[in-house]
Formats: structure tokens, C-alpha cells, sequence
């Protein structure tokens, strides 16, 4: 039976290594074993919430869309043909001054961009808003 010298602990000082052993607020000694550490890492894991960057998500899906439309439209152009671009033509219906042509491209780049960038950007809002809800 071993005596110890050391000095008496105070209320939540640990013995040991500290990852390992925790005093609990009654003076008990709490030993941590790996399942413990690893199911408190996982919970902590858990409960934190990814918030998304709104105008950095608004930006990417207007690159992406705007770019999107901008290389089809210069796509059918180079290919050709009788009638270029008949379902892509249906785009001048909702964005103005919009035409399968190499101009009409640059055009659908800044309606891609702007209909990419609002709903990047009302998407990160009503995400970050439900993740706030959530915690």
C-alpha cells in the first residue's frame, strides 16, 4: 500500500494525465475511459452547426449558372446547324434581350449570374436561419 506525499487536491484539479482523469465537483475521482473520450468528441461534433457564407454562396452559383449559360449558348453557336439552340432559345422568355447568338451569350451570363447569385444567396439565409432555429 502506497502513500502519497503530494499535497491534497483542490476541487476540479486532475490526477494524472489530464485527458484522462477528472475530479468531479463531490471530491470522487472520475476516470475517463477512450469509449467516454470519444462519445463526448462525437457529441461536440454533433451539436456544431456549419453556417454558411451567404455572398460567397451567392457569388459561386452566379459564377456557375452564369457560366452555364454562357458556354451553351457558345456551344450551339459553334455547332450550327438549321436551327440553333431551339430549347435554349426558350431562355429569351424569361431573360430579356436574350438570343442564341455569340452577343446573346454575354447577355446570359449576366442573367446567370444574377438568378445564381439571389438564390445563393436566399438559400444561405433560409439555411443559416433554420440553423439558428435548430441551436
Amino acid at each position: 500500500r502506497a502513500v502519497l506525499e503530494n499535497p491534497p487536491l483542490q476541487k476540479g484539479e486532475a490526477v494524472g494525465m489530464p485527458e484522462l482523469f477528472e475530479m468531479l465537483p463531490q471530491g470522487e475521482l472520475n476516470v475517463k475511459t477512450r469509449s467516454n473520450i470519444q462519445k463526448t468528441d462525437e457529441e461536440h461534433l454533433y451539436r456544431g452547426t456549419l453556417w454558411l457564407n451567404t455572398k460567397a454562396l451567392g457569388l459561386v452559383l452566379g459564377l456557375l449558372f452564369g457560366l452555364a449559360i454562357f458556354i451553351a449558348t457558345n456551344w450551339l453557336v459553334i455547332k450550327g446547324g438549321k436551327q440553333v439552340g431551339l430549347h435554349l432559345q426558350l431562355l429569351s422568355q424569361y431573360f430579356i434581350g436574350y438570343r442564341v447568338s455569340f452577343l446573346g451569350s454575354f447577355i446570359g451570363f449576366v442573367y446567370g449570374f444574377a438568378v445564381g447569385s439571389l438564390s445563393g444567396t436566399l438559400i444561405g439565409w433560409i439555411y443559416n436561419k433554420i440553423a439558428a432555429f435548430r441551436d
